[in-house]
């Protein structure tokens, strides 16, 4: 029955498979960028998007101009929020961006 199904008439058919030209990369990148400007969020915002997790060192921006910085910041909070990504702290001068297939895990 399964033979008429499939329209094969010899069960010694097969299909020979090249595992090593199919394998792809799939790694998922953490890039390291750095907040200097309020022009740099977008910068983040699209690596982001290409579904990367991007570790931001914010210190520079934050003691140059705190308005920019918290600007910056909110536009990430807010993007990331619309894409079910995630935002964590680490430490005062770094921030964890991730896309929404990875979830940062707090042990509060």
């Amino acid at each position: 029955m399964i033979k008429r199904l499939l329209g094969r008439s010899d069960e010694s058919e097969y299909l020979e498979l090249d595992v090593e030209s199919e394998k792809k990369d799939d790694k998922v990148v953490i890039q390291v960028e750095r907040l200097e400007s309020f022009a740099d969020s977008d910068r983040v915002l699209n690596k982001l998007r290409e579904g990367n997790i991007i570790l931001v060192k914010i210190k520079h921006l934050r003691d140059k101009d705190d308005t920019e910085y918290k600007r910056a910041m909110e536009k990430i909070k807010k993007i990331s929020a619309n894409m079910n990504g995630e935002i964590g702290g680490l430490g005062n001068d770094w921030v964890l961006l991730t896309p929404s297939f990875a979830k940062i895990h707090r042990s509060v």
